[in-house]
């Protein structure tokens, strides 16, 4: 028998407090909470991702340019679709210990993705930046990158403030089924 999707929402109970917000699953993202992919320490020889993508083709680093000092490559966990970041080759962890080459050339390929994304995409808009240190909100603190996270008027932004939506990265069932495994025996 086939069923069809419906736009009301499934309803489960017992499961807290009706409230005013939807909820958006995005059980992929648990990867990354989980820190999958994350460096083991703060050397270029501890895991860093951004030391291992050059290394690939551009197909399986997800390498959209590569510059002399620095290259532009996917996010594989992005805030909005086109995320991507500008990476030094180098393995340095602050803003203020780039070379005068790097700074130059992480800004031109910055410049660069901008218009690649609004030719690609027709952003509206960008957030920019980067997020020195772990307490700063630094995924990957160790080496240096710029996010390029394209906009548009009416996306995903404040979803739980103006779109009344809440991003939660797991099914609320596998959620109950690792918690009822993890809980101590009696």
């Amino acid at each position: 028998m086939l069923h069809c999707m419906t736009s009301e929402p499934e309803q489960q109970i017992g499961v807290g407090t009706q409230d005013a917000f939807q909820r958006l699953w995005t059980p992929h993202r648990m990867a990354y909470i989980q820190g999958e992919n994350k460096p083991t320490g703060p050397g270029a020889d501890d895991g860093c991702p951004f030391c291992s993508i050059p290394a690939k083709s551009d197909e399986d680093g997800l390498i959209i340019r590569r510059g002399e000092h620095v290259y532009a490559v996917l996010n594989l966990y992005p805030y909005n679709g086109g995320h991507l970041m500008v990476v030094p080759y180098r393995h340095v962890a602050d803003y203020t210990d780039l070379t005068v080459p790097e700074t130059a050339e992480l800004a031109e390929l910055t410049k660069q993705s901008m218009t690649a994304l609004r030719t690609a995409s027709g952003a509206h808009g960008f957030n920019i930046g980067m997020n020195q240190g772990t307490v700063a909100g630094a995924g990957i603190a160790a080496h240096l990158h710029q996010h390029i996270v394209p906009r548009w008027g009416g996306d995903t932004n404040f979803m739980p403030v103006v779109g009344h939506t809440k991003v939660l990265p797991q099914l609320l069932a596998d959620t109950r089924k690792m918690l009822a495994e993890a809980w101590p025996s009696v």
